[in-house]
């Protein structure tokens, strides 16, 4: 894991070099909405720190990824989109339909979602 990837697209706009509509941000992860949402919350939790794949994070960035799992929460409240449910997802590789090399989690709600698959 390196700090920044200089062709990735989610470091881009870590570094503040591609707009992006901010949700929120801190010191490790950076929330900004999803340029092309499946819901009318959809948003996208990433570490300012460049991780390529979960499956090959190292042990060390444990904490960081459980708090992408908490800021993804945190955003869901301020959104008012907790009480009625919303969904995380995190797409591993390319079936799965990972699109950027940069470790995501989708916060996706503002509706009633439809099943996986």
């Amino acid at each position: 894991m390196s700090n920044t990837d200089p062709g990735c697209i989610f470091c881009r706009i870590v570094a503040g070099q591609i707009p992006s509509t901010q949700v929120y941000r801190d010191d490790r992860a950076l929330v900004f909405n999803d340029i092309h949402p499946v819901a009318p919350f959809h948003m996208l939790v990433v570490p300012i720190k460049h991780i390529t794949f979960l499956a090959a994070a190292p042990e060390a960035t444990e904490p960081v990824l459980g708090h992408l799992l908490r800021v993804a929460a945190t955003v869901a409240s301020q959104k008012g989109i907790e009480a009625a449910g919303y969904r995380l997802v995190v797409n591993q590789g390319p079936n799965a339909g990972q699109e950027v090399d940069h470790l995501h989690v989708h916060v996706i709600g503002g509706r009633r979602l439809g099943r996986l698959g």
